[in-house]
């Protein structure tokens, strides 16, 4: 299957299916779809060439509301599904999404190998730190002491961080983003350009199971102060007045928020941003008090499906073209009589 370019511009109409929405009112599910349908004209990208795989949970209907091709797969396998439509069509434009519960409970062995092979895939993980579909028991995100209908007298799971996952997993494409965030589409543009795995943390508001669990973050009046947007080569500058940034700690080299004009501060202490370094990005994914936004990590290289596109070009200029049937008569066979 080839791209039809259309003859007209599209807009987001040309991405919206005509099935009803129906998540819970209120869920940033909306937001992450409005966007995601947005910017997919920006891109360039066509209904014809574009599919969004999906495993189980809330985030996982999404398929049915793009007007795009679309698989709604079972629990935790959308990466190995993806993967496949990937290599079978490398032309595709292929998304992945899923949830914390998707994707890093009974997907977490998925997610981890189509990071470390970096296959071309876009992958919008959707953090609501909490089961939604099935009614609010906890999951890999949720923090600690949290109480549900599975943990009533508080989670004693330790929560796991995904941008750290990812990083862990050998991405080479780490970013955070929230649902109601203008910036959102920005990180979609910066994900889709990557060539291999970009894997995104879409913080997500539940208002039913896990109402403002990230209101601190993405609250008007106090989200300045708990949001760090990072941009390459700018320095790591965030506040309503930014006037706080980070700064390496030299007694353990970690990462420490400080005031400008705060005893002897000045911005030539504040460090600038670098992409491409994967300890700073590890460091950034889980700071106190704050919530690093944007690209976190990029440092491309070459994707898993090139390069099986590549090996399989050189097998045939070596070999030929294979024949199956002589392949399942060579060498260890028997007859049984």
């Amino acid at each position: 299957m080839t791209a039809n370019v259309p003859e007209t511009a599209l807009t987001r109409k040309d991405f919206a299916s005509d099935q009803e929405v129906r998540w819970c009112p209120g869920c940033g599910d909306y937001a992450i779809l409005a966007a995601m349908q947005r910017t997919l004209p920006e891109l360039g990208s066509t209904p014809a060439n574009t599919v969004f795989v999906s495993g189980i949970g809330c985030s996982s209907r999404f398929p049915y509301y793009m007007n795009t091709y679309g698989f709604h797969t079972i629990h935790g396998r959308a990466p190995a599904i993806a993967t496949g439509l990937k290599l079978a069509n490398p032309d595709l434009d292929v998304w992945v999404v899923t949830g914390d519960g998707d994707g890093l409970s009974i997907g977490g062995n998925h997610l981890l190998h189509v990071l470390r092979r970096n296959v071309d895939l876009n992958i919008l993980l959707f953090n609501n730190q909490i089961y939604g579909l099935t009614k609010g028991q906890y999951s890999p995100t949720s923090t600690l002491g949290k109480v549900t209908p599975s943990s009533p007298l508080g989670s004693v799971d330790q929560p796991l961080t995904p941008a750290r996952f990812a990083l862990g997993a050998g991405a080479r494409f780490v970013a955070r983003g929230y649902d109601t965030s203008k910036a959102l589409p920005d990180v979609l543009v910066r994900a889709h350009a990557h060539k291999g795995a970009s894997f995104i943390e879409i913080l997500q508001n539940c208002p039913v199971f896990n109402d403002g669990a990230f209101a601190e973050i993405t609250d008007r009046k106090t989200g300045p102060d708990h949001q760090l947007w990072v941009e390459h080569g700018r320095p790591l500058r965030f506040g309503a007045d930014l006037d706080r940034g980070l700064r390496i700690n030299p007694k353990n080299l970690s990462l420490e928020v400080v005031r400008i004009g705060d005893a002897g501060v000045t911005e030539d202490d504040i460090l600038v941003h670098d992409e491409t370094n994967r300890t700073l990005a590890f460091l950034l994914s889980s700071l106190p008090d704050v919530c690093a936004l944007g690209v976190l990590y990029c440092d491309p290289v070459i994707a898993y499906d090139r390069a099986v596109t590549e090996q399989t070009a050189a097998a045939k200029a070596r070999a030929g073209d294979g024949d199956i049937d002589k392949l399942l008569r060579a060498a260890h066979t028997w007859q049984v009589s």
